[in-house]
């Protein structure tokens, strides 16, 4: 009885699949996920689309995004390219770094302590509040960003949204 009790719980734990950790926030695998999210968030596609954002690509058909945790890396782990798609914002890539030549004048890097995403994921700290109190450096347009800060702190909601772990850093 007991050598059936010991092959069955072995044959019960061999059959049962490794529990999966949450991707690192941040990282091309979270990139990968933020860019299926994007699409289904109707505030992005919707007010980013057409001629308002998503057209200002420098004339190469898409808005590069780039992000990452000032205290894990110090260059961006994970990247969004957004199209402008029968006058929506589309997110037609997203993952690991693969842009290396941004338009300062279209393009956008974006970059926090992780407590600090934390806080603009949840809603504790807005757009506005993140940018006032330096919680949220970026480069790139930075009038073109004022001017839509509604869709920028719906961005800001995503990368809450999207799950992911804190615990582990992204690779670059």
């Amino acid at each position: 009885m007991k050598k059936l009790l010991t092959i069955g719980l072995i044959g019960l734990f061999a059959s049962m699949t490794p529990v999966q950790a949450a991707t690192p926030l941040m990282s091309s695998e979270w990139g990968e996920a933020a860019c299926e999210a994007w699409n289904n968030n109707v505030t992005l596609t919707e007010e980013l689309g057409g001629e308002t954002w998503a057209e200002n690509n420098g004339g190469k058909g898409y808005k590069i995004m780039q992000v990452y945790r000032m205290d894990c890396n110090e260059a961006p782990t994970a990247e969004l390219q957004i199209s402008n798609q029968d006058g929506k914002a589309i997110c037609t890539y997203g993952g690991a770094v693969k842009s290396s030549d941004l338009d300062a004048g279209v393009d956008y890097i974006m970059f926090a302590k992780t407590s600090n995403w934390e806080r603009m994921g949840s809603g504790k700290d807005g757009a506005m509040k993140s940018m006032t109190f330096g919680r949220l450096k970026f480069k790139g347009p930075k009038m073109e960003a004022m001017s839509n800060m509604g869709p920028f702190g719906a961005f800001l909601l995503l990368t809450g949204d999207v799950e992911s772990s804190t615990t582990d850093c992204p690779a670059n």
